[in-house]
């Protein structure tokens, strides 16, 4: 058993002990796929090479963000943000920078590199605009270390509200903060303690969802593997706010660096005493367990997710009764995602002025995002609630490469929607988004350029929810699979206007009978792209024509015989033999014979080769 006391002279021996000298190296997924474990060997090598073993700390950290640039390499205490590393520029690094003070410029991040002195990688354009308190440590501490989390005031919200605070008081903390649900729905968390927390039972459970099943939603995953020692400290927080005694987090077998790490972190607190029995010596018992996923979507349904803990397969039960009064084994249960409890330390130890201080009237705080698709800085984005989508893909994402002009974003994943041009300036939090048809979700965000058909993005996300329904109830399994008959074949020039009629029926009546959000949401991408995007479906219909040139039944290549020189590259790049034509002279396709894979308007250097 350890005290409070005890672990404040952990903090403050850690804080003292950290070298000046320190070289993050990001190690979350995306880095680790390009190298960054062979980076932190070379590292090492190259530090004890150079005799700068006492003077340079490795810090192996969770994700910085910008994930785009990766591997990543930061230098403190000028905060030198590398990117893109190679092995072979680690020498340099070492040699220039950690032995003679020298940063090289010419591996810089460029952004940095712009202004008369090398800038922080707070003040570029990606991270001035972000206030991140859920990712407060992401990037900062090693997250296989709970030294490191300690030093950061880790597990002090658990001695204050265990020492100090009565469970009524702790509930009454995150009701007045505002804090809402993160994992989509948006319901205030304290309001679901308090639920759970009048309910009297034998036993109650804290259970976390850590499934993230959305299409290029990575948020949840990367707090694990950065900062994993937030949700257990937050657990037991609501653990004792609600008298249960057990907690359990369902995580995806996926993610294998997030389990290793969260394993790793619930065995280092054990150890220290910060789980278990008699936690800082209050009396207080609480314990966690992990539970592997096998990626079902359905298993982010609160209801399912419970059931598959339970050793069942994951499929969702009716409510009422709500997990409150009767969740995991039939106890009252409280779940809430991995971004909703990495907040809850912060709310305990800074209070809930604090935190309501960020943020809109009716969603206070912050949010974060998975920045992903047609746009320059893809990666992990923490805002203010109330931020509008323009400064995400504008200034924070760096805008839509290549000229091409931004034509949408998804938000929500297959229960959001498509959010058009015309409303990149609504501030976003849960109810605006709502109100324009999409919704916050977890938090992906894929912006779309003018070369996405929304007919066919539609169709992608209804063959996600086709492919994930449990097929429990009639609604899902049958509604969903003719929506996305329906979507085949407009896509395919198959369809007339009385299709899109009953696909209009169909996105009316599956919210109303669907037993659990999946199918109630199911036709939300579609219902948004018939909102802003309804010209693109009745081209596809009544003009037998795909505007982005993407549905391929619908596509036609043309040679355009002003611009084609007759080089013949096309022709020769051709699998199908269906272009024609002499050297020097206008080519011809033949359309009985092309398969329309596209070779040869890739290969035209003229412009000459069109879509129709």
């Amino acid at each position: 058993m350890i005290t409070l006391e005890e672990l404040k002279k952990i903090r403050d021996n850690t804080k003292n002990k950290v070298l000046a000298r320190r070289v993050h190296v990001c190690g979350g997924t995306g880095c680790t796929s390009s190298g960054s474990p062979k980076l932190v060997e070379v590292l090492e090598r190259e530090i004890k090479k150079n005799g700068l073993e006492d003077q340079v700390e490795i810090v192996k950290t969770g994700c910085f963000g910008l994930c785009a640039l990766g591997p990543i390499v930061i230098v403190h205490p000028e905060n030198s943000f590398y990117s893109k590393v190679k092995e072979e520029d680690i020498p340099r690094i070492v040699e220039e920078h950690l032995k003679n003070g020298n940063p090289v410029r010419e591996l810089l991040y460029d952004e940095t590199t712009k202004a008369d002195h090398i800038l922080p990688l707070e003040e570029t354009n990606f991270y001035k605009k972000q206030h991140r308190v859920a990712l407060r440590n992401c990037g900062e501490i090693s997250p296989e270390h709970i030294e490191h989390y300690i030093a950061k005031d880790g597990y002090m919200a658990l001695g204050k509200v265990l020492t100090e605070m009565k469970p009524e008081e702790v509930i009454q903390t995150v009701l007045d903060s505002g804090l809402r649900g993160r994992g989509g729905a948006g319901f205030p968390t304290g309001l679901k303690w308090k639920f759970a927390a009048g309910n009297q039972a034998d036993q109650k459970y804290v259970c976390c969802n850590a499934d993230e099943g959305d299409p290029g939603a990575f948020m949840d995953r990367s707090v694990l593997e950065g900062d994993p020692h937030v949700v257990l400290e937050a657990m037991a927080i609501a653990g004792y706010a609600i008298g249960a005694t057990q907690g359990y987090i369902y995580v995806r077998a996926e993610y294998p660096i997030a389990v290793e790490r969260l394993e790793i972190a619930i065995k280092q607190a054990r150890e220290l005493g910060v789980l278990g029995k008699n936690i800082f010596g209050t009396g207080f018992d609480f314990d966690i367990e992990l539970r592997l996923g096998a990626g079902a979507f359905v298993c982010g349904e609160e209801t399912a997710l419970m059931t598959s803990i339970e050793g069942n397969r994951g499929e969702p039960r009716p409510r009422p009764p709500f997990p409150a009064l009767k969740g995991l084994f039939q106890k009252p249960t409280i779940l809430n995602n991995v971004e909703t409890y990495a907040n809850i330390p912060q709310i305990i130890l800074n209070g809930a002025e604090w935190f309501a201080s960020m943020g809109t009237e009716g969603s206070k705080g912050t949010k974060v995002f998975a920045l992903g698709g047609k746009v320059h800085n893809t990666g992990l984005v923490e805002v203010p609630m109330g931020t509008t989508l323009r400064d995400i893909v504008e200034e924070i994402g760096g805008g839509v490469p290549n000229g091409k002009r931004f034509k949408a974003a998804q938000t929500g994943g297959p229960s959001g929607g498509c959010i058009p041009e015309q409303h990149l300036d609504v501030p976003i939090d849960f109810d605006n988004l709502k109100e324009i048809g999409s919704m916050m979700g977890s938090g992906g965000l894929i912006v779309m350029d003018e070369d996405n058909c929304m007919v066919d993005i539609a169709k992608f996300f209804l063959e996600f929810t086709v492919d994930e329904s449990c097929g429990k109830c009639t609604p899902c399994r049958i509604g969903t699979k003719r929506m996305l008959e329906i979507l085949t074949k407009i896509t395919e020039g198959k369809a007339d206007m009385s299709d899109l009629e009953k696909l209009e029926e169909l996105c009316e009546h599956l919210p109303q009978s669907a037993l659990c959000a999946l199918g109630q949401t199911a036709p939300n991408p579609v219902i948004s792209t018939l909102k802003y995007f309804r010209d693109e479906y009745i081209a596809h219909i009544v003009e037998k024509r795909c505007p982005a040139g993407v549905c391929k039944s619908l596509l036609q290549y043309k040679i355009d015989p002003d611009k084609c020189k007759g080089c013949t590259l096309c022709a020769r790049a051709c699998p199908a033999g269906a272009i024609t034509g002499s050297v020097k002279e206008p080519h011809k396709i033949d359309p009985a014979k092309c398969v329309k894979c596209g070779a040869c308007f890739e290969k035209c250097r003229f412009g000459a080769v069109y879509k129709e």
